[in-house]
């Protein structure tokens, strides 16, 4: 299984932040062969699977993990007691205090983001597609956080994942348009014969508003259509395709 952790996390030992490829899963084509989502038409049981062993190597115990029901909004749920994998929440966020509790954002072009708080010890994962990055789900989930563990915009931790950059991710002018509506006309990129969005330039705007210096955000550039044969995407697979993931979970802290 080949995994893509997080430098600027894994200084922090009470927290695991990794990202998930296509290899190393039990899934036949098109989902082959890590995909970790059950909407997507793959066999369930080959799904399970492929969480036990996404578990069993990062050393959680899956009946634990808690996803979501993505719908590209900017829903925020903080995590409760009478959540569980089989009954995942609709929403796009998901902020926790808890231990042995791993947040999962899945993906296949947006950005799968994960975030750590190491004064509260406290984490979110956050999926942003355009719709989710111009209704300001990240910096909403981060005020999230303020508001539950008291979180502070000087602390907090922010790991891009794998998504589709703005080489590969072409809008027609109906989006462009609304993209310059909000404000964020630097994330358009134009050539003679198209416009291309560049999502991850907008959720940065969106972090330098708040204040929040660059040596707190790591980016994992790797374009998910331009690296298909690594990664699920949406658009290089003709929309026939499986989700990687963040995943992110909290150690109990040494006493």
């Amino acid at each position: 299984m080949t995994l893509l952790s997080s430098k600027l996390l894994s200084q922090y030992l009470p927290v695991s932040a990794h990202f998930t490829t296509r290899h190393g899963g039990i899934s036949s084509s098109p989902y082959g062969t890590l995909n970790l989502a059950f909407h997507v038409g793959d066999n369930g049981q080959d799904v399970l699977k492929n969480h036990r062993v996404l578990a069993d190597r990062l050393g959680y115990d899956p009946k634990s993990l808690i996803h979501m029901c993505q719908i590209h909004s900017n829903s925020i749920i903080p995590v409760n007691a009478t959540m569980n994998f089989d009954s995942p929440p609709q929403c796009d966020a998901l902020i926790t205090n808890y231990t042995d509790v791993p947040l999962m954002v899945m993906s296949a072009d947006c950005t799968p983001i994960l975030l750590y708080d190491p004064m509260n010890h406290a984490i979110g994962a956050v999926h942003a597609g355009r719709a989710g990055a111009l209704n300001r789900i990240l910096p909403m989930t981060i005020e999230a956080m303020q508001k539950n563990y008291n979180t502070a915009l000087s602390d907090i931790k922010i790991v891009f994942g794998p998504s589709i950059q703005g080489c590969c991710y072409e809008i027609n002018e109906t989006i462009a348009h609304e993209v310059i509506e909000k404000g964020y006309d630097e994330a358009l990129i134009r050539t003679k014969k198209k416009v291309s969005l560049d999502v991850n330039a907008i959720l940065q705007m969106q972090l330098k508003e708040l204040g929040i210096a660059s040596e707190q955000i790591e980016s994992i550039n790797q374009c998910t259509a331009c690296n298909s044969h690594d990664f699920f995407s949406y658009r290089a697979d003709a929309q026939y395709t499986g989700r990687i993931a963040g995943i992110i979970f909290l150690r109990p802290l040494p006493s």
